[in-house]
């Protein structure tokens, strides 16, 4: 028992402190439990042929199918285009149409398909989207208790009810729960937005506009880095290629783009002849090299390389950064992009999206120096610089890359396949099956027949881009994770907690007792991923309702809800933390907005869950 509480507590510390990964984390938590004899090897891989891990793979396919058609961003920018201009109904129908969304998909992928999408028709409705933005995450939450699939938490209760032969939810079991939830998250959230979320602007024609280039330029402070230079007759790298020249490893600069055959008397916003610098770019004599960088470094670089800074008074800082063909964006890297923490000199950002990083928005500091050495984080803004259509291109990488910047007045528009129509077929052919006992097809069944389907269909073009959509991380954090709470029944652990949460608390009132499953779940899902917190607290929760005699579905309930709705952190969920850069959140904000309604949720499910589900049955 020991044994496996203190793997248990070293695990929940690693998990907290978010430096090692936390699918390798259950990893090896779960050998360190076959070492110790405490599992056999077959249980200890019990988890990885789970109902629930399978079903996690699947629902992950069919949910890229719905992205990848564009079937789920049509429906949302019907639903949000019905607000038209007034703030009330575009902030309730964001709320409705995330929610909606979030009830089939995960939500992560939900928030990175309406981030965009809302940032837009904000700016068109001209209200702040920070008021919008962290509704957004938490609304994204909230539509995971509306269905079965909705979220990981529901799955592992209703695994955890099966095991101790009662019976299956539905798919719809959780519906009351969630229109509730989602009731009082919307009452909540119309009010305490408008005064706690309201965040002025720096600049008021950010209201009408999106950022302009002059407001990027001035954010970022680009004018003091980006400076002409001319290569002179006598440089040693004439011929050579960008790489060869090691201009950017020698003297810290990142040559973003050059101009060949220049001409003082064209404007460079207009000359035709202005191309992105590539890594295998030759360089000609005469070529101007716009160059980012301290000034400095940049004058022993002309001293050294015979070459000469050009004076650039011809020019506006918006014609340095802008042409007919290039401009500059921001996107944003979700958490399950592969650039996470990766150097940017190792990300081939480049050579992947033909786009120049200029800088880096982390939380509220601007990194610009020594770019190619810094790591990208998840939730990182990257000011990115590169064709029109190049930076548009991003758009298909929506699950990882989330445009921000100029190009969002095209963001509504939707780029739909003709596969949607049959994306939509297979979802509702799976949503039928799972939602009628009379079709004898078991939900694991439908849910994999389903993404089976999605690939045959063309809806995915190929199987590659089917494994593409699947979150590997956290398919092997609940396979994992799952033998844990067998570990910690079969030690006796789950028993021994139980026992103590109904001799202390049981006798004066299951209200009490469930009172104390819910927040004890909502507090550890503010330092560890809800899905390992519902997979160790539903075996306890499980025993203490069977201790007491009393029905545990209210407790297993309140351990899905305790888990999933986690409002007072931006790295509680990855949609908070999605949404924080974007919204130009601090920390506090979070508290000040989540925490309550984390507080007031658990009142409301505590009152709310035995009238839905009472102790006596």
């Amino acid at each position: 028992m020991y044994i496996t509480l203190a793997i248990l507590v070293i695990s929940s510390i690693f998990f907290i402190l978010g430096k090692i990964r936390s699918d390798l984390v259950a990893l090896s938590s779960l050998l360190l439990l076959v070492l110790f004899g405490i599992l056999s090897p077959e249980e200890a891989l019990s988890g990885f042929s789970n109902p629930v891990v399978i079903m996690m793979i699947g629902l992950f396919v069919v949910g890229g199918a719905i992205f990848q058609t564009g079937l789920a961003k049509m429906i949302s920018n019907k639903l949000l285009k019905l607000a038209g201009k007034s703030e009330l109904k575009l902030f309730i129908l964001v709320i409705l149409a995330t929610s909606f969304i979030g009830a089939f998909v995960s939500n992560t992928g939900t928030v990175a398909l309406m981030l965009p999408i809302v940032v837009s028709m904000a700016m068109n409705a001209n209200i702040n989207s920070s008021r919008l933005l962290m509704p957004l995450a938490f609304a994204s939450s909230l539509g995971g208790m509306m269905t079965l699939i909705g979220t990981p938490p529901n799955l592992i209760i209703n695994e955890e009810l099966i095991k101790n032969n009662f019976p299956s939810l539905s798919f719809f079991s959780f519906t009351p729960v969630g229109l509730i939830a989602l009731a009082v998250g919307l009452l909540y959230l119309i009010p305490v937005s408008k005064y706690l979320l309201n965040k002025k602007d720096t600049n008021p024609e950010d209201k009408k506009n999106n950022k302009s280039l002059t407001d990027l330029i001035e954010e970022y402070q680009l004018s003091k880095d980006i400076h002409l230079v001319m290569i002179g007759k006598n440089a040693p790298f004439i011929g050579k290629t960008l790489l060869e020249s090691n201009l950017s490893e020698k003297y810290e600069v990142n040559v973003t783009e050059i101009l060949r055959k220049p001409n003082i008397n064209t404007s460079i916003f207009q000359n035709p002849n202005r191309e992105l610098a590539q890594a295998n770019t030759i360089l000609n004599e005469g070529d101007i090299l716009f160059v980012q960088g301290d000034i400095r470094k940049i004058e022993t670089m002309a001293w050294e390389k015979s070459l000469s800074i050009v004076e650039d008074k011809f020019s506006s800082q918006e014609e340095l950064m802008n042409s007919q063909k290039h401009g500059i964006a921001e996107i944003l890297v979700t958490s399950t992009s592969r650039l996470v923490n990766l150097p940017i000199k190792k990300s081939r950002f480049r050579d992947s999206y033909s786009l120049n990083i200029l800088g880096i928005q982390r939380n509220e500091t601007y990194i610009l120096k020594n770019l190619k050495d810094q790591k990208i984080h998840s939730g990182d803004i990257l000011l990115v610089q590169g064709s029109w259509k190049d930076i548009g291109r991003l758009n298909e990488q929506q699950r990882h890359l989330i445009v921000l910047g100029q190009p969002l007045r095209q963001a509504s528009k939707v780029s739909i396949t003709h596969k949607a129509p049959i994306a939509a077929i297979i979802m509702l052919l799976m949503i039928g099956s799972m939602m009628f006992d009379f079709i004898p097809i078991q939900p694991v069944t439908a849910v994999m027949v389903a993404s089976l389907l999605m690939v045959f269909s063309g809806a995915l073009p190929n199987v590659e881009a089917a494994y593409k959509t699947i979150n590997w991380e956290s398919v092997v954090l609940i396979a994992a994770m799952l033998p844990m709470a067998l570990a910690l029944e079969k030690t006796g652990t789950s028993e021994l907690v139980s026992n103590m949460l109904v001799g202390n608390l049981g006798n004066y009132s299951p209200y009490i007792l469930l009172a104390s499953i819910y927040f004890t779940t909502s507090l550890l899902t503010m330092f560890i991923s809800n899905t390992a917190t519902a997979i160790l607290v539903a075996p306890i929760a499980m025993s203490a309702a069977t201790s007491m005699e009393v029905n545990p579905l209210p407790f297993l309930i309140a351990v899905s809800v305790g888990a999933s709705m986690c409002f007072a952190s931006p790295f509680s969920t990855p949609p908070n933390a999605l949404v924080m850069s974007a919204g130009r959140y601090t920390f506090m904000d979070y508290v000040k907005v989540g925490l309550p309604l984390q507080i007031l949720m658990g009142i409301v499910m505590i009152l709310i869950l035995p009238l839905l589900f009472p102790f006596g049955n």
